[in-house]
């Protein structure tokens, strides 16, 4: 998706349409049904000024609409500038064909968009981490659209209206995908705690959903900025932020860059209390930085792996 994002690769597109087309199924959500049918007047402003794309849902034959960003809306004024300009009488679609269509009365149709979109990702070499062509469909991105609110924690009833789901067993089939792909990803990453020791959770123990339940939690409720944090639901902490003596604090290789700030801010203040002779400081900071250079020690036998997995 970064490469698909990218605004160098959107600027590719030789035809602002499909362009247009594009970043509305990215970020709306559509089906290639419905995005292709937009009426002429398809933006509408609502509350606070905020924009919203009205649109018929084909597949549950039904009006719908879906608040979009700035961009896309100044996007559909333009593609209304050239529609107007190419049809003078008007065009009832947003995206009318673009050839063999004198009235401007049918709208652009499914094949002509993805043979340009499979032109498109062959000149933007869009490409997997092995560097193999990615064969996408339309339909694809409008499984990104839900996941991204799955992940983002938004509530699945509004996931499901914006989807415009007429029930909530397809908006639950994403949350399910996430949540498999998150405890992948966990399952799989380095862990370690204050000591510097490896943390292994076994899948396919017998506590293997109970423990990715309370680390889901976790992840969920503690926003820490260096770790999480593994404290067991029923109890609570009284610390606001992560502590480095707390031996439930888990850390991971995503956070090499906060755990070396930390390191560099706690020798600071080791330095500056010695020299004032602050000796209970001193000591107290002096477990916290053993700490962190065990686990930073630890952690960066993995780093280049880590960063290869995140670009």
């Amino acid at each position: 998706m970064a490469q698909i994002e990218s605004p160098a690769n959107l600027d590719r597109w030789p035809d602002p349409a499909c362009r247009l087309v594009t970043l509305i199924l990215v970020r709306g959500g559509l089906r290639i049904s419905t995005a292709r049918t937009l009426a002429f007047a398809a933006p509408t402003p609502a509350g606070q000024g905020a924009p919203y794309l009205r649109y018929f849902n084909t597949k549950m034959r039904r009006e719908a609409a879906v608040p979009i960003d700035d961009e896309i809306e100044a996007d559909i004024r333009a593609q209304q500038r050239r529609v107007r300009q190419r049809w003078p009488d008007g065009s009832p679609y947003l995206f009318p064909r673009p050839h063999a269509n004198p009235t401007g009365k049918s709208s652009i149709g499914d094949s002509t968009y993805r043979r340009r979109l499979h032109r498109w990702l062959r000149a933007c070499d869009i490409h997997d981490e092995h560097g193999r062509p990615v064969p996408l469909t339309p339909h694809q991105w409008r499984h990104t659209f839900a996941c991204r609110l799955i992940n983002r924690d938004v509530p699945q009833e509004v996931v499901r209206v914006l989807l415009d789901h007429d029930s909530h067993r397809m908006t639950s089939h994403y949350a399910k995908i996430t949540d498999q792909t998150v405890r992948r990803h966990w399952e799989q990453a380095t862990k370690v705690n204050i000591k510097g020791e490896r943390v292994t959770l076994d899948p396919d123990g017998p506590l293997g959903q109970a423990q990715w339940a309370k680390t889901r939690y976790g992840m969920a409720t503690q926003t820490l900025s260096n770790g999480y944090c593994g404290l067991p639901v029923q109890k609570s902490c009284p610390h606001a932020n992560a502590c480095l003596t707390c031996p439930v604090f888990l850390t991971g290789p995503e956070f090499l860059p906060e755990l070396r700030e930390q390191r560099h801010r706690t020798l600071t203040l080791i330095d500056v209390s010695t020299s004032k002779g602050h000796a209970r400081v001193v000591e107290m900071n002096q477990q916290v930085l053993a700490n962190l250079d065990r686990m930073i020690g630890e952690l960066d036998t993995d780093e280049p792996e880590a960063t290869a997995d995140a670009s």
